[in-house]
């Protein structure tokens, strides 16, 4: 059942990062085109002022068209693919405990919570630190600690979130099951709360470029195109993390009436 279980992960994963693919291409990829055209109009008024106009001119090794369609087609399927996995191997552990202690629970009703959970603690919770940002936002020299910085976030946020589950089964017939959900919620939040200030933040949303004499010679950053890139993002992960709880959930369904079916032919035998 196992391997049945990460074939429907796989699944759910391949057909949610298709979903994510086609929104991302459709809503977030206009504000990238945005944002770099920004960022190509801003390197070349920095250029203008340093006097050093075209000294820097170079092609790009693959065209937006590549960029925005293969290479973001590509990267969000397998993204989408391994959180199926992830997602089929925590659904396998979770339910091998859920199935033996509480065999009424609808296994369908345990991947659409567990999806909702990965969608808060793997990208909702490290979002509220360290939101999304278009091209041309963060400098080229912090890449690297915004990046360490928000993977320890991602991964305090899972484990904690992991604990958490954990801390309210056990407390489960202890104090009854509302308070043990208060308790495992309210300890998970205080921990990743702890981590946030914890860790640095950054703000580097490129300001208006002036002159020597104060003359604005370039904008800030469009804030429109920032908030509506971070809109648009927090709604492709909602699409990605709904169409793999609702998958999957369907492919639980689908392995259920064929064990059902099966077993019905067998006893008339």
């Amino acid at each position: 059942m196992e391997k049945k279980f990460i074939g429907a992960g796989l699944i759910s994963g391949l057909v949610a990062g298709l979903f994510a693919f086609v929104f991302a291409r459709i809503f977030i990829e206009p504000q990238v085109a945005k944002a770099i055209d920004y960022e190509g109009g801003r390197s070349a008024a920095e250029e203008m002022l340093a006097g050093e106009h075209g000294a820097h001119e170079h092609g790009e090794v693959f065209t937006r068209s590549v960029q925005e369609n293969i290479g973001a087609g590509v990267g969000s399927i397998v993204f989408g693919l391994a959180m199926g996995a992830v997602f089929a191997v925590i659904f396998t552990v979770l339910w091998a405990y859920v199935g033996r202690r509480y065999p009424s629970v609808d296994p369908r009703l345990v991947a659409g919570l567990l999806a909702f959970g990965g969608f808060i603690a793997v990208y909702l919770v490290p979002f509220g630190k360290y939101p999304a940002n278009p091209p041309a936002v963060g400098n080229d020299d912090t890449i690297g600690s915004r990046s360490g910085s928000y993977l320890t976030m991602t991964l305090v946020s899972l484990v904690v979130a992991i604990a958490a589950v954990v801390l309210a089964f056990w407390l489960l017939p202890r104090i009854g099951g509302l308070y043990a959900l208060i308790v495992s919620a309210v300890g998970y939040l205080a921990v990743v709360g702890v981590a946030m200030a914890l860790l640095p933040s950054f703000d580097e949303v490129p300001t208006a470029l002036k002159s020597a004499d104060g003359t604005i010679v370039f904008p800030g950053f469009p804030g429109d195109v920032v908030g509506t890139f971070r809109f648009y993002s927090i709604a492709n992960q909602m699409i990605l993390w709904t169409v793999l709880g609702l998958v999957f959930a369907v492919v639980l369904t689908r392995l259920a009436t064929r064990r059902t079916t099966q077993a019905a032919a067998e006893s008339l035998r």
